[in-house]
């Protein structure tokens, strides 16, 4: 049988994803015993001891100065930013993406605009959010809205005009409105869709959101990464990358349970 026909069954499916996650501890543990036989107090390479102490030490003791447990604290900071700046992002992409999608007079006016607003590299602008808008919590979000909403409007607009044209001619044959059409045409439609593409914008929506925690914060997970860099805390860095890998992921599954549950009928695409 040729390899482009075979396919692993579940067990086998699950060892396959399971494989590299392991080759790469194994290969983490090898690397640190290694550094850490020609130096003990190499922090490159932290022991996985060392590491589990440092996640007991920021996760389940109280910080002596703050009170505060650091893990969550920086959790609910970052989140609470993220959270708002894809809420504010996918609510404007939702209206300007359908109607750049819809309305060939909004798409003359707005497409070309999106299109070059969606090719400035979102950090350039950094200096000048904290210039304009302070060093508080509305730059950090306007960052992340200005980095993702021009993909999501843009992919909408896309996911819009790919609609069969027979749907809108039809709507309009039954006397529908262009609101209406919106409504119970297209919107319906690219819901799933718009799921999708937060999904793909959840790893720029944090590169973003780190960047600015990194540059000007007083808690979250970027900024407690950057924090503890200058005292090579390998030991911290390593569990807070992690975390935040894990917070995406969890993010991702949120949201592809939500568009199966909400939208059954678009089946597995997009998984």
């Amino acid at each position: 049988m040729r390899l482009i026909n075979r396919r692993p069954d579940r067990t086998a499916a699950l060892l396959l994803a399971m494989l590299p996650f392991a080759c790469l501890i194994l290969a983490y543990v090898l690397g640190s015993a290694a550094r850490l036989a020609d130096n003990p107090a190499d922090k490159l390479l932290p022991s996985l001891a060392t590491i589990g102490d440092a996640i007991a030490r920021v996760a389940l003791n109280p910080d002596a100065r703050t009170g505060d447990y650091l893990l969550i604290s920086d959790t609910l900071a970052t989140l609470d930013r993220l959270v708002t700046a894809l809420a504010l992002s996918t609510a404007i992409a939702l209206v300007a993406g359908v109607m750049i999608g819809m309305l060939p007079m909004v798409r003359a006016l707005l497409a070309p605009f999106v299109a070059m607003v969606s090719m400035v590299p979102p950090l350039a602008l950094l200096p000048i959010l904290f210039i304009a808008l302070g060093l508080g919590e509305v730059s950090k979000v306007a960052l992340i809205t200005i980095g993702v909403t021009p993909f999501l409007i843009r992919d909408l607009a896309m996911r819009v005009e790919e609609l069969p044209r027979e749907q809108m001619i039809k709507a309009q044959t039954l006397g529908a409105s262009s609101w209406q059409i919106a409504l119970r045409v297209v919107l319906p439609q690219i819901a799933p869709r718009l799921i999708d593409a937060v999904r793909l914008s959840l790893g720029p929506a944090f590169l973003f959101l780190i960047a600015a925690e990194a540059i000007a914060a007083e808690s979250g997970l970027g900024y407690r990464i950057f924090l503890v860099r200058r005292y090579l805390a390998m030991d911290v860095i390593l569990p807070y990358v992690a975390w935040i890998t894990l917070l995406s992921v969890l993010m991702d599954y949120g949201l592809v349970r939500l568009r199966r549950a909400a939208f059954p009928w678009f089946g597995g695409r997009g998984a």
